[in-house]
Order: structure tokens, then sequence, then C-alpha cells
């Protein structure tokens, strides 16, 4: 399996994930993040494969980011909203893992490319999975301890990877 194969087969990985989480929560908000989530991801698996098939392709920017602000400020006025969320705390920290991960990988996969178009898009999907990654850190520790969780105010607060 080439760079691309396997690039593209982790791309649908997460939206299956992304999907799977969506289906499985009650809260209207959680549901749009994932959803949104799985929609960046499949996003991402084609870009990758109009890199492959050396096509050009223009990236459309992730509005994941502003969903999940507006889902944290709501979150935080439902004190009764993490005590539901800590049944699926598991699932988010293995997204989170698997984000870091795709961080990672794409930012090889970009310092190995030779095609300055590739590269650019490369980073650009490793700098949303970062969001991706900042998303379900900050959801991770809201589940956990929502009575200290700060709130997103400018995004001065999201953790960096």
């Amino acid at each position: 399996m080439n760079i691309f194969e396997f690039a593209m087969k982790m791309e649908l990985d997460g939206k299956a994930y992304y999907e799977k989480l969506a289906a499985e929560t009650t809260n209207t908000g959680l549901k749009a993040i994932f959803t949104t989530l799985a929609d960046d991801e499949q996003k991402h698996y084609e870009t990758i494969q109009a890199i492959k098939a050396g096509s050009n392709w223009v990236m459309n920017e992730s509005v994941v980011l502003d969903s999940a602000k507006n889902l944290f400020e709501k979150l935080m006025g439902d004190k009764t909203v993490a005590s539901g969320l800590k049944k699926s705390l598991d699932g988010y920290q293995y997204a989170r893992k698997i984000e870091a991960d795709s961080v990672k990988f794409y930012e090889d996969a970009a310092n190995k490319e030779s095609n300055a178009t590739a590269k650019q898009l490369l980073l650009r999907i490793a700098e949303e999975e970062k969001e991706h990654y900042n998303i379900l850190d900050n959801l991770s520790d809201f589940t956990l301890a929502p009575q200290n969780f700060l709130a997103w105010g400018e995004f001065s607060n999201i953790k960096e990877l």
C-alpha cells in the first residue's frame, strides 16, 4: 500500500468513526460536531485522491472550529451535560490520539513531497487535523472537569499539539 492509499484509508476510517460517534450521541450539538468532523475527513479523502491522481485541487476551509466554539458555549450553560458525556470519554480520547497521529503523518508526508502544491495541501490537512485534535482535547477536558473548564473566549486557551 502506498502513502496515498494509506492516507485515503485513514481518512475513510476517521470518517466512519466520527459518524459512529454522531450516531451514538443524543446531544444535537455533539452530533453536529461529529458530523462536521466526518465531513472534513471526507474532504481530506477527496484531496488526497486528487493529489494521487495529479489533479489540481482547491480544498475548502473547515468550519468545525467555529461550530465547536458555539457548542462549548452552549455546553457550559448546561451543568448536566458533562455526566452524559463521560460514557463516551474513551471514544473521544481515542479519536484525539488518531488525530495526533494524523498530524504527524501529514507533516512527514509533506516533508517528503517534492510537488509544491501537494506539499501545501498536505500541510493544510495537517493543520485541520490539529484543529480536530484541539476540539477533542477540549471535549475530553470538559468531560473530565466541567467545573474547571475555561471558556474558549477568542480561542486563546486552545491547547497546541
